[in-house]
Formats: structure tokens, sequence, C-alpha cells
């Protein structure tokens, strides 16, 4: 008997990322049950296209939504739909390309000592030198902000 949570839906990147997504699941997890994939358009949606985009999804009888967003899209957009979306969903950005082969991963020393982030800034700079300067600044002024008025 399977149950609802096997389903796996996969939604955010590109058709090129999702077609080779569906690819190595079926090669390497065959027994993977795939509720669907979707790619949505690279801007912000109408809230019709959120409600269609629901809906897509909870038709397919998913348990599980992966999303590729990026982030913090990703989470945002999570926190907007998760009180209307039948399942979990787990924010996955970078990793899905990362886990099927399409980017490299670190050498295993920059992974141990914490500068992965550095060889991904390293490979796309134009695309996350911006979000790593305001997210990074950020997270650090709020940790001295806690740690000096608490």
């Amino acid at each position: 008997m399977l149950i609802k949570e096997s389903f796996c839906f996969f939604y955010g990147g590109t058709e090129d990322l999702l077609a080779k997504t569906k690819e190595f699941l079926q090669a390497n997890y065959p027994g993977l049950i795939l509720a669907g994939f979707l790619s949505p358009p690279f801007r912000n949606l109408t809230n019709n296209e959120t409600e269609d985009v629901i809906g897509h999804i909870n038709k397919s009888g998913a348990g599980l939504v992966f999303v590729i967003l990026g982030c913090p899209k990703q989470e945002m957009w999570m926190a907007l739909v998760h009180a209307k979306i039948n399942a979990v969903t787990i924010g996955i950005g970078a990793a899905l390309p990362v886990f099927i082969g399409i980017k490299k991963r670190a050498p295993k020393w920059m992974q141990n000592s914490g500068l992965e982030w550095l060889f991904r800034l390293l490979q796309e700079p134009k695309r996350l030198l911006k979000r790593y300067a305001i997210t990074n600044t950020m997270f650090i002024l709020l940790i001295l902000k806690n740690y000096f008025i608490e």
C-alpha cells in the first residue's frame, strides 16, 4: 500500500533542470513516485497564478514538495502557501543541481573548512555577490544586536 508521503513534486527551476531531475531520479530511484514537475516563470506570480499552482500541486497527490526557487524566494513562497498546500514543502535550492550532477560541489577541504559558500560565490559571482553581501551582513547585524542587547 502506498502512502501519500511517497509522492514527490518538484516546483521551481528551469524546464531543463526539471527534465534532467526527472531523468536522474527515474534512473537512480526507480521506486520513487513522481507526482509532478512545474517550472514557474522567473517573475512574481499573480494571485490567480499562485492559486493555480497550489491547485496543481494538491491535485497531484504529492506528500512532499521540493521547492527550487533559491534563497530567499523559496522560503517566502513556502510561507505564503504553507496553509494551502496539502503536503510538506522543503526548500532545496541549489542542492538539487549538485545532487543530480549538473553543478560541482566544493572540494572536501573547503567543505570541511566551512567555505563551500566561497566556492559557490567564485562559480557564480554575478548572481551571488549581492545576495551574500546583503543577507550575510543582515545576519551578522542581527547576531550582534542580539548579543549586545540581551
